[in-house]
Parts: C-alpha cells; sequence; structure tokens
C-alpha cells in the first residue's frame, strides 16, 4: 500500500536545486507542511502535555520550547508526520526525565527557618483544593446548557458576548441562564459545606 505524497511543482528536483523534503499526506492533503504550521496547530494541546509534567506553567513553556526544538532538528528524518504528536511527547518525556534526574540540589545549614511562621485562618491549599473539587463536582450538576455557559464565562474567561457566539444563542439568553446557574450553584449544599 502505498500513502499519497503531496508534492507541488516547486518541489521538482532541478539540476541547480536540491529536492525537498516530501512530507506524506492523508486523503489527499498535506498534513502539517511545515514545523512552524504544525507548531500553531498543536501547540495548545502539547502545552497541556507539558503542563501535565511540571508544576509550574513558565518550567511547561519552557519544557515545551526544549521538545520543539528537538523536533525541529530531527524533522526531515520523521517519516510519520501523522505521528508527530508521539513523537513530540515522548521528546517532552524524555527531556523532563533528563532535567530532574541532573537536577542538583545544594542545602545551607541556617539559623533560621526559610518558610514564614503559618498564619491561622491562612490560605491553606487542601482547602483550596477541597473548594476547587467541590465547585467542579457542583457544577457537573448543573444542566449542560447553564454548565456550558458557566464554564465558558468563568474558566474560560469569555465575555457574555463571545459566550453567546459560541453557543450560538442571545446575549440576554447568557446572562439569565449564568444568573440562574449561579443562584443553583450558591444553594448547593456540598459548596456551603466547604464554604
Amino acid at each position: 500500500m502505498t500513502t499519497p505524497v503531496c508534492t507541488s511543482a516547486s518541489n521538482v528536483a532541478t539540476p541547480q536545486t536540491l529536492p525537498q523534503p516530501r512530507l506524506r499526506s492523508t486523503g489527499g492533503t498535506c498534513t502539517y507542511p511545515s514545523f512552524s504550521s504544525y507548531v500553531r496547530a498543536r501547540q495548545p494541546v502539547l502545552l497541556r502535555t507539558a503542563r501535565s509534567l511540571t508544576a509550574n506553567p513558565s518550567d511547561a513553556e519552557d519544557l515545551l520550547q526544549t521538545a520543539l526544538t528537538k523536533t525541529y532538528v530531527a524533522w526531515e528524518r520523521i517519516e510519520d508526520h501523522r505521528a508527530l504528536d508521539g513523537y513530540v511527547r515522548r521528546a517532552l518525556l524524555n527531556t523532563r526525565t533528563s532535567q530532574w534526574r541532573k537536577r542538583k540540589v545544594d542545602e545551607f545549614v541556617c539559623d533560621e527557618l526559610p518558610e514564614p511562621e503559618p498564619v491561622p485562618g491562612g490560605d491553606d491549599p487542601a482547602e483550596r483544593q477541597a473548594l476547587h473539587d467541590a465547585m467542579w463536582r457542583a457544577i457537573t450538576r448543573l444542566p449542560a446548557r447553564q454548565r456550558a455557559m458557566v464554564v465558558l464565562r468563568y474558566y474560560e474567561d469569555l465575555s457574555e458576548a463571545q459566550t453567546a457566539e459560541v453557543l450560538g444563542v442571545s446575549v440576554g439568553t447568557v446572562k439569565s441562564a449564568v444568573s440562574r446557574a449561579l443562584g443553583k450553584l450558591r444553594e448547593d449544599p456540598e459548596l456551603g459545606l466547604v464554604m
């Protein structure tokens, strides 16, 4: 079985030019004809993967940049461009593993502990996570339409007009549905126990 290859008149080898790399395609259309178009199309998904490997969003961006650099270097050697996500994910994982293996922690003796004294009633990460989990459970109990509007408005940070456009409804519908959803969330018994 042969796989169709994307070619154009500019890719035909002539005595004066070097042959251009041929990219595999699916269904007769080019899949990621260039590295930059691949990065533009897949960066949000790959960044989510990088964020799952690191605790710090800045470290995740650095990790993705390093993995994409490795992918760029190997771009012409990658035969199946349909498997690029797997290649980049493997580069992410290998790079992250190398980082924590190489990491050196220096310890210094000091007279005072560097951690500040805990403030009574302060911001406890465990309490914050419990509230976050309870909020998600409460949101999943909302009707599908209200849930979609709350997620778009408050988690995706879209305006009312943008939310209305995405869902194909009027701005007034978004306002009233979000208002009802927030009312239900305020009355949710599980959220009342956590807060």
